[in-house]
């Protein structure tokens, strides 16, 4: 079966969506991935990266289903950002059961607030597991938008600064005056000050404790969304897997690999 494009209704207000079915001898699978774009981005991805992932995963047995939320894209309605999108997901759910007939359990992805958003509903979505990667944790009243670098916390200006302390060329530009020694003076005054704590981060996490399911959280250590991430999350979480990559969506090849696997991984424990 071949990629579809349809509409489903939210509260009277017509979402666009795509589905992959899954692929072959392998249609029959009852386990599907809903992919909840972030950053008010459209349902493609930003460099077509979601629908590249989507079809991909179908070819190995799961279908997919990617959406425009409400006011993004080629939905219809106003965007309410991601701190109001559970009916907009709840929607998407009931929509992909529709589409893909025999569907009883549903793995949803996230990056960046996407993932921040299924964070703060998973106790109301009927979802079986998630898989948040680079989860949105800054306090700000705009919408992250594709390419944000947010300020990195004190702690991620700590790991920075001891990463660079570690590396000999680091130490030889500082000695041999390659440092801006003002630059130095404010970064370490911000790697100083203590972190204040985010709200945004402790809804997402009592959103989480209220979830039933497994959870797995992907981090690209160089991405400064993922890095705001580690400062604002209590430390040790046995969820977290981590990949050594600045690439906030994934795009590079090594990471785009490893996000496919962490999702088949998913996938196939759900």
């Amino acid at each position: 079966m071949s990629r579809r494009h349809f509409t489903f209704d939210c509260e009277g207000v017509a979402l666009a969506a795509t589905v992959d079915p899954a692929a072959g001898l392998m249609a029959s699978r009852s386990t599907g991935l809903l992919l909840v774009s972030g950053g008010n981005e459209v349902r493609s991805g930003s460099w077509a990266g979601q629908a590249q992932l989507a079809a991909r995963l179908a070819a190995a047995g799961f279908p997919v289903l990617r959406f425009d939320r409400r006011g993004v894209g080629d939905s219809d309605g106003e965007n309410r950002g991601f701190r109001d999108e559970q009916a907009d997901i709840a929607a998407a759910l009931a929509a992909f059961r529709t589409e893909a007939p025999g569907l009883d359990r549903i793995v949803a992805f996230g990056n960046c607030d996407a993932a921040s958003a299924l964070a703060l509903g998973a106790p109301t979505l009927a979802l079986d597991a998630l898989v948040l990667a680079n989860p949105w944790t800054i306090e700000a009243t705009d919408e992250p938008a594709e390419g944000d670098a947010p300020a990195l916390s004190a702690a991620a200006v700590r790991q920075r600064y001891l990463a660079k302390l570690t590396n000999p060329r680091e130490i030889w530009r500082l000695l041999s005056g390659g440092v801006n020694l003002a630059k130095l003076a404010r970064g370490l005054r911000a790697a100083a000050t203590p972190a204040a704590p985010s709200s945004l981060a402790g809804d997402m996490q009592a959103g989480l404790a209220g979830f039933s399911g497994p959870v797995t959280i992907l981090l690209a250590e160089g991405d400064r969304t993922a890095q705001a991430f580690i400062g604002a999350w209590p430390k040790g979480d046995q969820r977290v897997r981590r990949i050594a990559s600045a690439s906030h969506s994934f795009s590079d090849d090594a990471a785009r690999d490893w996000l496919f696997d962490r999702l088949l991984e998913a996938l196939r424990s759900a």
